[in-house]
């Protein structure tokens, strides 16, 4: 199995358009020690043929021109992207679904909640209902996959995580670290290796924690280092736990969760543009490593 980050970066990128922190004129100025990352997602395949995209974040046409391996290669029109399937309804791991509205032919995964978001949006309309096939996953239930060119080799394990919906879909008093299908994880396997993909995580939770333990592989939710981090950065009012992202220091944090679950590799991603593990010269980002993380670029080609 191969996996490709095709974004490890949370919504709005690093550096992020508008934003003038420290970290993001670090990443503008070509410091190599504060690499840009483009918006979430990962690509995989079992065989290097037919490739599945784990959420389709805005920055997709980008990223699909800067990894050879999802370029056309046969005839006039062509596309080895044979699925893609969704952790949640934000906007950086929907919006990228636009970018495939050109008749090509792929099944789209998501839970029942995510899929009913996408069908009120008329926006979403542009995916051909006679090309793009909406298949609605069930929670806990591993599922094979299949792509418009057929069984992609893969097998997949949708499951709800704690959450919250997506910003716009927020009411007065959003339920924070609801446990339902507004949020999930992926276990992907292709018979011989598998790994977890969470992007997005509120809490690591007895039930979470007792999914992993010993996997070979997980991609996390690292948006925040602390959870009063964009408040302290003067560029948001909102905390980390607020948006439905578990911070990644401290006592509570996800790297103090992981220490007892024997994980063979993880890796950070999802990672906001105030965060400084995306500095390689910084405390928080030598910290990590030091547990044992890793923190996604993209690019990065990783084998579970």
């Amino acid at each position: 199995m191969r996996i490709i980050v095709l974004g490890a970066a949370a919504g709005g990128g690093f550096p992020q358009w508008n934003c003038n922190c420290g970290p993001c004129r670090r990443a503008r100025s070509g410091d190599p020690l504060a690499v840009p990352r483009t918006q979430s997602s990962l690509a995989v395949s079992a065989d290097g043929g037919q490739w599945v995209l784990l959420n389709a974040s805005p920055d997709l046409r980008q990223q699909m021109l800067a990894t050879p391996a999802l370029h056309p290669r046969e005839g006039l029109r062509h596309s080895p992207i044979g699925a893609a399937l969704l952790t949640n309804g934000d906007v950086d791991h929907v919006a990228g679904l636009i970018n495939l509205r050109e008749g090509h032919r792929f099944t789209l995964y998501a839970s029942d909640d995510i899929h009913d978001v996408l069908r009120a949006n008329s926006l979403f309309g542009v995916l051909n209902h006679e090309l793009v096939e909406r298949c609605r996953m069930p929670l806990d239930v591993a599922q094979p996959i299949m792509g418009g060119q057929g069984p992609t080799g893969l097998t997949i394990r949708m499951f709800p995580v704690p959450g919250k919906v997506a910003l716009y879909l927020e009411g007065a008093a959003p339920e924070l670290a609801a446990v339902g299908g507004h949020t999930v994880g992926l276990e992907v396997s292709d018979g011989t290796s598998s790994f977890f993909y969470i992007p997005g995580c509120a809490e690591v939770s007895e039930e979470l924690a007792g999914r992993i333990p010993g996997a070979p592989l997980v991609f996390f939710d690292g948006t925040v280092w602390h959870d009063e981090e964009m408040r302290d950065a003067g560029v948001g009012t909102k905390t980390g736990r607020r948006m439905g992202h578990l911070p990644i220091s401290g006592p509570d944090g996800s790297m103090a969760a992981f220490e007892r679950l024997g994980i063979a590799r993880k890796i950070y991603i999802h990672i906001n543009n105030t965060n400084p593990i995306l500095l390689e010269d910084s405390p928080q980002y030598a910290a990590v490593r030091a547990a044992g993380w890793e923190v996604a670029r993209d690019g990065m080609e990783v084998t579970p």
